[in-house]
């Protein structure tokens, strides 16, 4: 197999994992039964070693189309050459928690009689585990058992016969025009190989009536979305994203469903984003709430209860979580794996669990201010809580700290650290005040005056005319272009149109945007990588908010035509416009709603209600 480009892939999911599937009718990354699951598929990560599950027809010259049902996340891939037509039909059915958890793929052959070939290889605990493999149901079905019993079976089950070889199951079949064929690889139906024996043939129309309940599930979520603006196809694309990266057992969020897929080809920076952000959720639990979403914030915020731990020497939140809430992600390096095109080391877990981020106060506290404001209030003891956690960062604000992008050259006086400190006491005070909650509230008042003076004082240059990254630095820093989305200064100020001219100066090219400018004493990595997505689009919310809105529309134009063939984004783009780093990415579809909707009412010429 030789690797596809990142691109080059749409995903499936049921909120409890998810599948990415390329335009060839490749599953090349699954991790299975939950998103941080270890993977089964990952021939993204490794194409002789990762496994993979593919099903195309066997035409010469053909063309691939790829797209999502509408208003879904039930995806078809059509093959089109002049020998027929063929289409593929994935998706996952939403289940319960202690339902079946499986994918389905469904073929068929539109026009001329086709052949087509199935070839299903997993590799289990990241290729780690070696499995067996038993027959079922005569010979539609093979269940694949790894070695030890801590990871489960899984079975294939097939509408025509398969064919066991080395280690997976192939089969070769023709179907007429009208004709269709499945397959359904699923776990938890079974406990060992004999009981497998026994389980019943494929239904049709179980098949048949899973995909019409997985679409109507998927059209009656996005029925709740009020955006009726001008980029709604894409919006809505990246609202269905975030849901599907939303756990349904927890109510948690990844920040991405992938692990090890690298920021520059053959570079280092191949992080696992398969965890929970605090700031991540936060932004998209913001983006959910602008779109009419208020179920997802009211989940998160139950999960979120249970973090807080006030002995942490790192402080009451943490910078990341499991999604079941753990505290613990040991990060480690797969090196049986070569790593996408070669770029290694592959890793899973995330050491940045165990840094000091203080900026997730800000963001949290602005989703729970946003989430009390647009939906239900919050309880007393909720409000407790927040004074606890704004007493320790009253005494902790002003602490050097690893920052937004979780650099590993040592830690220092970020900008967007003590900036989001202050939107946590602001939120709070407003929060305080509008809902009658008990105070007082003076000393709020002044920590967040004296972060105002700290940023002020310390942070701007003026040889640069522009504000820093870090206490004492000359550098640059995209997360910057938050100081006017977060409300910290006037998106007209003097000071900070100085701002913005430096940062095009230095980290703009064109519509792209790059995080900083590359530091290895700062990052403690070596190598570089792409622009950054998401400040991209934060870049475009400045120039709309700045009025230049000719501008920024036609930046978002052109930002929109990066998105891949079904409207995804990765977390970076390179030199050449091709997608890398983990994807798709929560990060930047949510930036991407905040831009489109906030262009919109500029260019409505509505004005914008107050903390919209």
């Amino acid at each position: 197999m030789e690797y596809q480009a990142i691109e080059n892939y749409a995903a499936i999911g049921n909120m409890q994992s998810l599948a990415l599937v390329g335009k060839e009718g490749s599953i090349d990354f699954f991790c299975f039964p939950d998103f941080d699951s270890p993977s089964v598929f990952a021939a993204l990560l490794d194409a002789k070693k990762g496994g993979y599950f593919k099903i195309r027809p066997l035409l010469h010259g053909e063309n691939t189309r790829q797209f999502y049902l509408p208003g879904t996340n039930v995806l078809l891939t059509r093959f089109l050459s002049a020998e027929g037509i063929a289409e593929l039909t994935d998706f996952m059915p939403i289940v319960p928690d202690d339902g079946v958890n499986e994918i389905v793929r469904k073929v068929k052959a539109i026009h001329g009689e086709i052949t087509f070939r199935m070839e299903c290889f997993p590799r289990f605990d990241y290729a780690r585990t070696s499995h067996t493999l038993k027959r079922v149901d005569s010979t539609r079905g093979i269940v694949f058992r790894p070695k030890g019993e801590t990871i489960a079976p899984m079975l294939l089950q097939s509408s025509i016969p398969l064919q066991a070889k080395k280690g997976g199951a192939v089969a070769e079949f023709k179907l007429k025009p009208g004709e269709t064929a499945f397959f359904v690889f699923r776990s938890g139906v079974f406990r060992s190989l004999s009981s497998a024996a026994k389980i019943p043939r494929l239904k049709k129309s179980r098949l048949d009536e899973s995909l019409e309940t997985t679409v109507d599930y998927w059209r009656d979520w996005m029925s709740q979305s009020n955006y009726k603006g001008r980029w709604r196809e894409m919006v809505d694309r990246s609202a269905l994203m975030l849901k599907l990266l939303t756990s349904q057992k927890h109510g948690s969020l990844v920040a991405a469903p992938t692990f090890g897929l690298p920021e520059q080809i053959g570079g280092e920076r191949n992080w696992d984003y398969r965890y929970t952000w605090l700031r991540d959720s936060s932004f998209t639990l913001y983006a959910f709430m602008r779109l009419g979403f208020t179920g997802e914030a009211a989940r998160f915020r139950q999960w979120l209860r249970n973090r807080f731990n006030y002995e942490s020497k790192t402080g009451p939140l943490q910078v990341l979580y499991t999604l079941d809430g753990g505290h613990e992600a040991p990060e480690r390096i797969l090196s049986h794996l070569s790593g996408y095109k070669n770029s290694r080391p592959v890793r899973i877990g995330n050491a940045a669990c165990e840094q000091l981020q203080l900026d997730i106060y800000g963001e949290m506290f602005d989703a729970i201010y946003l989430s009390a404001k647009y939906g239900d209030s919050i309880s007393h003891r909720g409000w407790l809580g927040i004074k606890r956690t704004l007493h320790w960062l009253a005494d902790n604000w002003n602490r050097p700290d690893d920052g937004i992008w979780e650099v590993r050259g040592g830690c220092r006086n970020f900008l967007h650290s003590r900036l989001m400190c202050w939107v946590a006491f602001d939120r709070a005070i407003r929060l305080g005040e509008n809902r009658s909650l008990e105070g007082p509230f003076e000393w709020m008042r002044n920590t967040r005056d004296a972060i105002v003076e700290d940023i002020y004082t310390n942070f701007w240059s003026e040889k640069l005319g522009a504000f820093v990254q870090y206490k004492g630095g000359n550098t640059l820093d995209a997360a910057t272009l938050l100081m006017p989305l977060m409300r910290f200064i006037s998106p007209t100020d003097g000071q900070w149109l100085s701002t913005l001219a430096a940062i095009e100066r230095d980290l703009v090219v064109d519509t792209l945007v790059f995080r900083y400018r590359n530091n290895e004493r700062l990052e403690g990595l070596i190598g570089g990588e792409g622009s950054f997505t998401a400040c991209s689009f934060w870049y475009i919310e400045c120039l709309a908010r700045a009025h230049r809105v000719d501008q920024a529309r036609l930046l978002f134009e052109k930002m929109l035509s990066y998105a891949n063939h079904v409207g995804l984004y990765a977390e970076e783009l390179g030199p050449n416009g091709q997608h890398l780093g983990n994807f798709p990415q929560a990060l930047t579809h949510l930036a991407l709603i905040s831009a489109a909707t906030y262009l919109d009412r500029e260019l409505s010429g509505a004005q914008p209600k107050e903390w919209a």
